[in-house]
């Protein structure tokens, strides 16, 4: 009898060491897990934001480059302006006022990616605007050739 208790205290025993060390490597594991998510999602959360400003750099440079269209393109309009208007002839005129619309309809929609950009608007949401100025500017472009 004696035998067999100390065979169940030797069994116990080592029952308890193996469920431990299970125990112990399993809390490793996760520990170390735990380490990886987080630095995974920190360099997400890191590389996200370095990209989100190199491609708004690269909207503003974009912007920048529509505005100086749509400056030389307005220029051209107002020495037009007074060619239509010196005239007195309406149908000149309103055909003049029509195609100045487009302009409006240009600078109204770069004014619109300018504020994307100012509130930090997903790259999406300028990139949607963007394409919005260029056709609205080539409109424009349009109206002014067929004055």
């Amino acid at each position: 009898m004696v035998i067999s208790g100390e065979f169940m205290r030797k069994s116990r025993l080592g029952l308890f060491k193996s469920t431990s060390l299970l125990i112990s490597i399993l809390g490793v594991i996760m520990i170390i897990s735990t380490i990886v998510v987080v630095a995974y999602v920190g360099f997400n959360v890191v590389s996200s934001d370095l990209t989100g400003g190199v491609s708004s750099g690269a909207q503003y440079d974009q912007l920048n480059e529509l505005k100086s269209e749509y400056s030389s393109l307005e220029s051209k309009f107002e020495d037009m302006k007074s060619n239509y208007y010196i005239q007195n002839n309406p149908d000149l005129q309103q055909k003049y006022v029509d195609a100045e619309v487009y302009l409006v309809q240009a600078k109204n929609n770069l004014d619109n990616v300018d504020s994307a950009l100012s509130i930090d608007a997903p790259s999406e949401e300028v990139d949607s605007r963007m394409e919005e100025a260029k056709v609205s500017l080539k409109q424009a472009k349009k109206a002014y050739n067929s004055l």
